[in-house]
């Protein structure tokens, strides 16, 4: 009785086409024609992709589809075959299951990661210190006035406290307090606390002259 593959193969080989020109022309891989023409069902992926590379496979030869069809039907049982999967489908391909998991995967750690990032900017308040940068006076600075402009800029909605005495701070953060200096060394606090109660301090020391 003739078989489904061996009708393709005398086809090929009557062309002069080799399995390696007949996968770049169909996109089946080289091995799955040969199981093909061999009549190996077993090993192709499922009976749906085995029907179709034998449908496409007897249309890149010019051959009718439906007289290899029914050839194909005739020994194949599909109740027969089918246990393992296969590393690929066709030459471009990649196991369809095994990307949609992954891919799955993927998206579902990007949404993770952008709504864990979310939520650390929107309360990042509640577990770290307010910003708090000193533009004057610098650290260990010598004047020869009786007082020191204290200015910086800290994390809006803070509240700034200098020497324990409260600075009214703008809404882009940034604050100003004159501050009266004893002759000889003083030493500055500056406090900014955010609304959690999470402070930052720093501290500078000014010498009077």
């Amino acid at each position: 009785m003739l078989k489904a593959g061996e009708r393709l193969r005398e086809e090929r080989l009557a062309r002069g086409i080799t399995l390696e020109e007949a996968e770049r022309a169909t996109k089946i891989r080289s091995s799955f024609l040969s199981q093909i023409e061999k009549s190996e069902y077993s090993k192709l992926p499922s009976a749906a992709y085995a029907q179709g590379f034998v449908r496409n496979y007897a249309d890149f030869l010019g051959l009718e589809d439906v007289e290899i069809l029914a050839l194909f039907r005739r020994e194949f049982d599909e109740n027969k075959v089918y246990k393992v999967l296969p590393q690929g489908l066709a030459a471009d391909d990649f196991p369809l299951k095994k990307f949609k998991i992954k891919q799955t995967v993927f998206f579902g750690s990007l949404i993770f990661s952008a709504l864990f990032l979310y939520i650390f900017f929107q309360y990042r308040s509640a577990f770290l210190g307010p910003t708090l940068d000193i533009s004057s006076p610098k650290d260990n600075a010598i004047v020869s006035t009786a007082s020191v402009n204290v200015t910086g800029k800290t994390t809006p909605d803070s509240t700034v406290y200098v020497n324990d005495e409260a600075v009214t701070v703008g809404n882009n953060g940034s604050f100003k307090k004159d501050i009266s200096l004893f002759p000889g060394d003083n030493k500055i606090t500056i406090r900014s606390l955010n609304r959690f109660g999470r402070e930052t301090v720093i501290e500078r020391n000014v010498k009077s002259q």
